[in-house]
């Protein structure tokens, strides 16, 4: 009777034991990352449409993934997009659509961590320069702001003109930034009009210099524009890259992560303690006004939405001819692998 006791402890302790080693690879800490010096391009940093980034690097959270990254600002996404393809960033913190756009270059970008789960972005026209302003039509031969020429801003005001039966060569697009320069641009009467990003949309609104017409700062304002859920801000990288650094890429992504569960509880004093003061463009108020209009739109755990791939498609195959949808592979545009696992990881 003993031994069968003895064989019974034997065998549960050897079921647990079994048990743990199953479950040993969940458990198991990170990898190293495999490259530790990472540079990211950004197209407009101080927008709030990279806030996740800024908030990541400013609190630290790169470096306690073992990470030393050096991030570059642009004026563009399209510039940001630039360097990568060039060589001298390894990773893009720009817009999702980006990927979509690469593919049908046979260029395989990926995404690996959301940051925006709304583009934030808003076209206006100005109260001084189109005073009499009725529709979209009116834009016709005018000249239009945008962070910087094939950014995200111009996919935008491209996608509100071509509905109103606007081709892209019937405007001017004049690439502004994201900041003080864009303000300065639409204040001065070098454009017509400004397709942009906040705190700068807000600024211009309450001063009462731009006219908005369509706005995606909201979940509902992006359905409205889109017709469904649209990705925004990602860090995304050529799929050669994502393959060969995989611990690198998870790495990143916690520390997005990081800051995404950090910006569902910080409060206005909070985010003007941790953004450099530049940031503000001079006015703290408007600031925080603007980050209570787009609040709802930064992502809340870093998961690409397979839906607001499909809207991305579709948005970029209306007015781009040269994106034909059926060509198009979403899956490798994006992975969730990352992403997901930083979710668990931060409970976010």
């Amino acid at each position: 009777m003993n031994n069968i006791r003895i064989r019974r402890r034997t065998f549960a302790s050897m079921a647990a034991l079994a048990a743990t080693c199953v479950a040993v690879p969940q458990l198991r800490a990170q990898g190293k990352p495999e490259k530790t010096k990472v540079s990211i391009a950004v197209g407009g940093k101080a927008a709030f449409y990279y806030l996740p980034l800024t908030i990541s690097e400013q609190l630290g959270y790169f470096e306690a993934e073992g990470l030393d990254v050096e991030i570059s600002d642009f004026a563009g996404g399209s510039r940001a997009l630039q360097a990568v393809v060039g060589g001298s960033a390894d990773v893009v913190s720009g817009a999702y659509e980006h990927t979509i756009n690469l593919q049908s270059k046979n260029q395989m970008f990926q995404a690996f961590v959301l940051q925006g789960r709304a583009p934030q972005i808003a076209l206006g026209v100005s109260t001084r320069a189109m005073p009499a302003y009725r529709n979209v039509t009116d834009l016709r031969g005018k000249k239009i702001g945008v962070s910087a020429p094939g950014s995200s801003t111009n996919m935008v005001a491209n996608l509100v003109l071509s509905r109103a039966g606007i081709k892209a060569t019937d405007v001017s697009f004049v690439g502004v930034g994201t900041s003080a320069g864009a303000l300065a641009a639409l204040r001065s009467g070098q454009i017509d009009a400004i397709c942009n990003t906040d705190p700068v949309m807000t600024m211009l609104e309450q001063k009462g210099d731009v006219r908005i017409i369509s706005d995606t700062r909201t979940l509902k304002g992006t359905q409205a524009v889109f017709g469904g859920p649209m990705p925004a801000a990602c860090l995304y990288a050529p799929m050669d890259f994502v393959q060969k650094h995989p611990n690198t890429c998870q790495a990143l992504a916690n520390a997005i992560v990081h800051g995404l569960k950090w910006l569902q509880t910080a409060g206005p004093s909070d985010i003007i303690k941790t953004v450099p003061e530049n940031y503000l463009l001079g006015d703290r108020a408007l600031y925080l006004a603007s980050f209570n209009k787009v609040r709802e739109a930064i992502a809340l755990d870093g998961v690409i939405p397979d839906e607001g791939t499909k809207t991305a498609l579709k948005a970029l195959s209306s007015f781009d001819a040269h994106i034909k949808a059926d060509k198009i592979d979403l899956g490798k545009t994006f992975t969730n692998e990352f992403a997901r696992r930083a979710k668990d990881k931060f409970k976010a």
